[in-house]
């Protein structure tokens, strides 16, 4: 059996398909025959994926994400496959990030994965089968100066991941982990920078910016990561999932190594004495 006869019958929702790793992804599931369902903020602005339905979803807004999940379910009458991947980056010291610039990371970071499933979960539970796929980062279990309520939100994502998949697993539910390392897409590229800027922290500030940009443009395209989201989908089961490359070094030099070698590598890497 082909893997397009396969997989043609399975119903994917993949959130924030406008660029980067959603896009790249939504492509992938498409390309295996899968009926495929993108979300993106407006449909007007969205540059048509083929074989891939955009549904205009707002993953910060409760009724938006009922209407989009519900117009999902009203077309193709189930979802095999959540993929939430719709995020946002902040780069700022963490005494520099403000109450509200948290707010606003958490509701889409973490409550926009949170809205999603809630609203994805009673059909997969009616059907007894489903997999949900959450994007989180290397930054999810490594520490990053500057990206740090970044990373504390991916933390956050992991935990809740974990605790999720050991609920819904009753109902044939499973619940999967992909986390990346720098991965070229505007999410790196172009993150917005915490409004009230501290003075001492501007020359560490200037090296950690210098560092993710220079990190970015040397990272591989989303395309690596898509696969391995693929795979995550219709693969046996695993809680994390590494993209091949930088993400499963970083995985295994947190596991292994001393704490104060990951410590000294980290710092290098972001561009810190």
């Amino acid at each position: 059996m082909s893997k397009l006869m396969k997989f043609g019958n399975k119903v994917v929702v993949v959130t924030g398909v406008s660029s980067g790793i959603g896009r790249a992804c939504a492509e992938k599931f498409a390309q295996q025959g899968c009926q495929v369902f993108g979300t993106v903020r407006s449909i007007a602005k969205g540059q048509p994926i083929p074989g891939v339905k955009f549904v205009e979803m707002d993953v910060r807004d409760d009724a938006s994400v009922q209407r989009g999940i519900q117009s999902v379910i009203d077309q193709a009458n189930r979802i095999d496959v959540l993929v939430n991947n719709a995020g946002m980056m902040m780069l700022g010291a963490v005494e520099e990030t403000s109450i509200a610039e948290v707010a606003s990371l958490f509701d889409t970071n973490v409550s926009g994965i949170l809205r999603t499933t809630k609203a994805v979960l009673p059909h997969m539970r009616a059907q007894n089968s489903g997999r949900i796929i959450n994007i989180s980062s290397v930054l999810g279990f490594l520490p990053a100066p500057y990206l740090g309520l970044y990373a504390a939100s991916k933390h956050a994502v992991e935990g809740l991941s974990e605790s999720l998949d050991h609920e819904v697993r009753q109902f044939g539910v499973r619940v999967v982990l992909v986390e990346p390392a720098f991965t070229k897409t505007n999410l790196d590229a172009n993150s917005p920078q915490a409004a009230s800027l501290i003075p001492a922290y501007d020359n560490e500030h200037g090296n950690v910016s210098k560092a993710v940009n220079k990190n970015v443009s040397y990272a591989p395209e989303p395309d690596g990561v898509a696969d391995t989201i693929l795979d995550a989908a219709f693969g046996k089961w695993r809680m994390r999932r590494q993209p091949k490359g930088r993400a499963v070094l970083l995985s295994k030099l947190r596991r292994f190594l001393p704490a104060t070698l990951v410590d000294s590598s980290l710092r290098k890497d972001f561009g810190l004495s």
